[in-house]
Parts: structure tokens; sequence; C-alpha cells
């Protein structure tokens, strides 16, 4: 049986595949509602100020300011009142000394105002009068034009995934299409004998196929496109066939198990009949996943990820999510989200190998608990019975119940 070799840490590995490939950018103009987790091809502008007008942050009164100086409860400034800026109407109101105008949260200012008291610090005489019993500093309660962006300050840097946040700003500056990169394609081939497609009853010693469903679901997650190649028994023919035809139409390679040194598993013999300058990593320091491949084919960057569903998904998170992000012209990945929690159970490890482990939230008196779901990582519902991972530090024996870790959400 051959030995693993080249076996490293996963961030070095990752570093392997960043040397060796590059962004395969192409930008496209696409509507910004349809915009969501794409990556920005270029610097994005703003178009204009905003906002484009002096708005009131509160519901009140548009003032000057210098006429409610020294007002207080027990010597109040009398104003009058002269009317009000309606919402998403043009300003048709001036004021003069001593007088105001109804304001409302969102909308403009009268004419001349430099300021907005809040209505909770009036009190209405009659029609035409109100007391003002705080005084405002200029631009008080008032957001000014441009305060928010200027025109032509950039807002958006190339290589940025646009989030929904992103969408409504620019959205807010009339940014209806916005340059974004050409998500990248991952090519999908699943290995194995015992394969049968879901629709299928499984016969004697066969199972459902699992990973190119995961897989694929995981590369569209991450901002790419999944392009299932079928099915390929174990025959070193038959997978080169996948593979190439695979590799051909994809920016990126993943092949689901053959990546042990089994002597049935042959995915290492295929990736490296396939070009330069092949085989890369054979082994990462990580638990499930340690017999795991990183290659690239001119410039592809190809994976062998194991068969296990747990261990597929691990690796996945840890090389492939990354690798669709460097290629979509984003060099640092969105970090997946994570929440503190106290663990529940001890965990087991040994120092020089990253663990990850499948752990199950709870809540208890108002803090969030850890519990790991322990099992063999050929079991799915290991990952369906969870909601995130723990990870152990490659220089950690372990951990222990009661520690506070941070729990990666899926």
């Amino acid at each position: 049986m051959p030995e693993f070799f080249n076996v490293l840490p996963p961030a070095d590995a990752f570093e392997v595949v960043r040397a060796n490939v590059a962004a395969r950018t192409e930008p496209e103009l696409i509507a910004t509602a349809d915009a969501l987790n794409r990556v920005t091809a270029s610097e994005v502008l703003s178009p204009e100020f905003l906002p484009a007008f002096p708005r009131s942050t509160m519901d009140g009164y548009s003032v000057r300011a210098r006429d409610t100086f020294g007002a207080s409860e027990g010597m109040p400034a009398y104003m009058e009142v002269v009317g009000k800026v309606a919402m998403g109407r043009a300003v048709d109101v001036n004021l003069a000394t001593g007088q105001t105008a109804e304001a409302y949260t969102g909308g403009g200012l009268a004419g001349g105002a430099d300021a907005v008291v809040m209505v909770e610090h009036t009190q209405v005489v009659n029609d035409t009068t109100i007391e003002v019993v705080r005084s405002v500093a200029p631009g008080e309660n008032v957001v000014q034009v441009g305060e928010d962006v200027r025109e032509s300050e950039p807002i958006l840097p190339a290589g940025h995934v646009l989030r929904p946040q992103d969408i409504g700003g620019l959205m807010a500056l009339g940014v209806t299409e916005v340059n974004v990169n050409r998500r990248p394609r991952v090519a999908i081939v699943s290995t194995g004998d015992e394969l049968v497609p879901p629709s299928e009853k499984p016969g004697a010693g066969s199972i459902r196929d699992i990973n190119t469903f995961t897989i694929s679901s995981l590369v569209t997650q991450a901002g790419g496109v999944p392009m299932p190649q079928g099915l390929a028994p174990d025959e070193f023919e038959a997978q080169r066939e996948a593979a190439v035809s695979g590799i051909a139409q994809a920016d990126i390679l993943v092949f689901s198990a053959g990546s042990s040194v089994s002597s049935r598993d042959m995915t290492a013999d295929v990736i490296g009949s396939l070009g330069e300058p092949g085989v890369l990593v054979h082994g990462i320091s990580i638990r499930p996943g340690k017999p795991s491949i990183v290659g690239v084919i001119d410039g592809k960057p190809v994976f062998g990820l194991p068969g296990n569903p747990v261990s597929a998904m691990v690796v996945f998170g840890l090389l492939v999510r990354p690798t669709i992000y460097l290629l979509s012209g984003c060099p640092e990945p969105p970090e997946p989200a994570t929440v503190p929690a106290r663990l529940v159970r001890d965990i087991a490890s040994q120092t020089g190998r990253e663990d990850h482990v499948p752990v199950k939230l709870s809540r208890q008196d108002g803090a969030l608990q850890a519990d790991p779901v322990f099992g063999k990582s050929n079991l799915i519902y290991t990952l369906v019975r969870s909601d995130g991972m723990v990870t152990v530090p490659l220089d950690a024996g372990g951990l222990y119940a009661g520690d506070e870790v941070s729990v990666r959400l899926y």
C-alpha cells in the first residue's frame, strides 16, 4: 500500500493552491437585484450624493438653530408654525426669524432651516404657535447632503462579495446594474462501483450517491456553478474520461471518493495523467479528511475529496470553498458565521492534527451549549443532526467540557 506524501496542514494546502492558480475573471453586467453573493469585477463609484437633500432623522419641527438658543422648560422659545414639509414633495416653505415648520422622519427640511427639534421637546400653544423647551445645535437631528456617500466616492472595491446591504446601497444610488465576475464552474465526478442514483433502489452492496448533490449544493452556496459529470466506476479509463470532459468544461475539478491509499482508489493516478504539474498534496493533517488530494492541471485546480460525506464537507469548506472565491476574483473569502458556545462534553484529539467535530446547539439558562455529535464520517445524519463544526487546533490535545468554543455554522 503506498504512503501518503507531502501531508500539510489545511491552511498550507490552500496556499499551495493560491501559489499555482489565478483568478479566471470574465466581467458581465447583470441586474443589481440578481447580484447577491456575486463578486464585483471593478470598483464601483457613487454617481450622486446620498442623501441628495438635507433630511430629518426625527419627527418634529424644522428650525433655525440660533432661534432656539437658551430655550428651556422654564423659559421656552415661542415659534410661529408657518407650514409643513410633506413627505415626497418639493420644499415650498421658507423660514424667517422665529418661524418653524413641521418635519417628518426621512423628509426634507424647510428652506433656511439647519436643525430639527424633536416633537417631544415642544408644546403646542395653538394652531400657529409652539413652545420649544430645549435648544438644538446646527445640524442636530439632520442628515446632511452627501453625509452617507459623496458623488464619485468609491463605494465598493473590486473583488467584493455583494451582501444584502450592498444591494440596498446600490439601489439607493440608482445603480440598477453592476459589473460582476462570471461564477466559476465546478465539475464534479463521483466515483465508485457501489454508487447508484438516488432515484434507484440500491441492490446488495450498493448505496445511493450522496456527494454529487451535497457538493453541488456547497458549490452553489459558495458562488460557483456545479457541473455534475455523473458516476464513474472504479476503472481508470472511465474516471479519466469523466475527468477530461469535466476539466475541459469547468474551472475547477472535484473528485468525490478515490482519494485514499486503497489499491482500488486511483484518483491520484488519474490526476497525474491529465497534465502538469499534477498532484501537489496528498494527505492533509485533519480529521476527518486526511486522505485528500490537491492538484493543478494547466492552471486549473483539482481536488480529490474523501467519499465519506462528513469528510467531504469538511475538506470542501477548507479548500474548495476558498478556491471558488479565489477564482471569482475575491482573494479573501468571507468568513463563515460563527457563534460562541460552551462545550458540553470532552473532545479527544492528537497534537499535530486539526480535528473538525459536528456539534448540536441548544440553549440552557440563556447560554448556548455545544454538544458534540460523534459518529463515523460515512454517516450523513451526523451532519443532518448538527448545526455547525468545532475545530480542535493542531497544537491542542483536545477540548474539555466547559471550554468556550467557536462554532462554525453551516
